[in-house]
């Protein structure tokens, strides 16, 4: 019976500079914005030069995810989706700030790469536009990080994340709001050497049209647009024309630009530095500035999951094709491993988790694309390149999961590589690892014909599997697979036995 589709959805986006919430109604696959928060919390001025993030700072963004969580706290799992960004990447201590606000929310938190960012708010940009530009040029600028896509339609080709965002740029640059000619040149030089390895790919010649998200640039036109520098959005005349009466200035409290929000103020320089490089080495003349973002693409990307077109499952195959697996192998496996899970649900409360299902299925399909790297210590390769590739619409820890598993499918079985996961993974894994390992064995020979009926149990640390009269007897080589296996298995503190 197919799942109800909830009646309420909500994104979270946790950025260096602003927490953004999106809640909307979803009636027959149809969206309707019903409430938007947004707090300046300005994440990335708490990173010190070791990049651990202080209480201070830590305190100020609870107390917004405590009011965020009055909002959501009660929606139900799988209705939200909540994702840190740049200062959450790099923050050394980030996952012990993420525990508390994950009480604070009740739901998880998700931190993405700067490429996966990058697709999201595409997505969102896209869905906010009616725009028919064949190639369109999108940039956001986050905090700690710019973004940079061209993409068609609602389809991303070029993505980009570089290490530069209005915080950091600010903080760097502009010291306690202390403004120069020569702080701006320096910290424009810094933009344009970030984006110097990406300027061919992203220069004018190869778009029609460039699109700004995000409230720096929003800010930005706002300015321009008051003082009549520009009549519609962002136009490099403008953009000279604001630089020049910045450069005037030697604090930022002498700004005194109409439409400007005080709170966007101790950063706004740094934006308007970042925007001011990629004009100069992009070749861009005007930008228009739309109003999705990276939580409207949050929203995009949960309705694919909801709807079943999860955009993980497409990287899936898409990965799976590159390194060229076996899918036929992979299909028996995924079918031993469904009969295993109907199996054990009555026992396991794992077993009959959906989300469990899936990275179980995604392994299977996953598990030998190593092989095209080396054929030894191949489970090695194929964990490494899951845990460190972009891959579109996975977050950070549904990489490191998928990897822990698949590292742990053969041979030595090791408990540590699943104690760091969040929970419930770090109980679930290493039993979703027992059963892909088992589904492996099972058909080392990859012969195509069918496995026989064989009943599995799993009680705590002990794994029961029995098979057909005299099956074993005329398999010897998975017998001694299988004697093989509980001696891996004893050493992990699991007893497998079999008849």
């Amino acid at each position: 019976m197919p799942i109800k589709p909830p009646e309420i959805v909500a994104a979270v986006d946790l950025g260096s500079n602003s927490f953004h919430m999106i809640v909307c109604s979803l009636n027959d696959g149809k969206l309707q914005t019903i409430d938007r928060l947004k707090e300046m919390v300005r994440l990335a001025s708490g990173l010190d030069a070791n990049n651990v993030l202080d209480d201070s700072t830590q305190n100020r963004a609870l107390a917004c995810l405590e009011r965020f969580g009055q909002r959501i706290r009660n929606f139900p799992s799988g209705s939200v989706r909540i994702v840190g960004t740049n200062t959450l990447r790099t923050a050394k201590n980030a996952g012990q700030f993420l525990i508390k606000a994950e009480q604070a929310l009740n739901h998880p938190i998700h931190i993405i790469s700067g490429i996966e960012e990058a697709r999201l708010i595409y997505l969102g940009v896209a869905y906010s536009l009616s725009s028919n530009a064949d190639l369109r040029l999108v940039m956001d600028i986050g905090g700690g990080s710019t973004e940079y896509i061209i993409g068609t339609g609602d389809t991303p080709k070029e993505k980009e994340s570089l290490h530069m965002g209005c915080v950091s740029v600010s903080n760097a640059f502009f010291k306690d709001g202390r403004l120069s000619k020569d702080a701006f040149n320096q910290a424009t030089l810094f933009a344009e050497q970030k984006l110097e390895p990406f300027q061919r790919k992203f220069q004018c010649k190869n778009w029609d049209e460039a699109i700004g998200a995000s409230g720096s640039l929003r800010s930005i036109a706002k300015v321009l647009q008051a003082k009549s520098w520009s009549n519609n959005g962002i136009t490099w005349q403008g953009l000279e024309k604001l630089v020049g009466h910045i450069n005037q200035c030697n604090h930022i409290n002498e700004l005194n630009l109409p439409e400007l929000d005080p709170e966007r103020l101790p950063v706004f320089p740094g934006g308007v530095a970042i925007v001011y490089a990629t004009f100069k080495s992009l070749g861009i003349e005007q930008m228009t500035v739309a109003d999705g973002a990276l939580r409207e693409g949050l929203i995009q990307d949960l309705l694919g999951r909801i709807y079943n077109h999860d955009m993980r499952s497409a990287t899936v195959q898409s990965v799976a094709d590159r390194y060229r697996t076996d899918k036929k192998h992979a299909a028996r496996i995924k079918q031993t491993i469904k009969v295993m899970l109907e199996q054990l649900s009555d026992d396991c409360s794992w077993a009959y988790d959906e989300n469990c299902a899936q990275f179980l299925d995604w392994a299977a399909d996953l598990h030998e694309i190593g092989i095209d790297i080396a054929h030894s210590q191949y489970h090695k390769h194929s964990a490494y390149i899951i845990e460190n590739g972009d891959l579109a619409g996975f977050s950070n820890q549904d990489q490191i999961l998928l990897a822990a598993i698949i590292r742990s499918h053969r041979r030595k079985f090791s408990q540590t590589l699943f104690n760091d996961l969040p929970s419930p993974w770090n109980t679930y894994a290493p039993y979703l690892t027992l059963v892909l390992r088992l589904a492996v064995l099972l058909h080392r020979n990859r012969h195509e014909h069918e496995l026989p009926d064989f009943k599995i149990a799993i009680i705590k640390s002990k794994i029961y599997i029995t098979f057909p009269s005299a099956w074993l007897t005329q398999s010897p080589l998975t017998h001694a697979d299988l004697i093989q296996e509980a001696d891996y298995l004893k050493s992990a503190g699991f007893k497998l036995e079999f008849a």
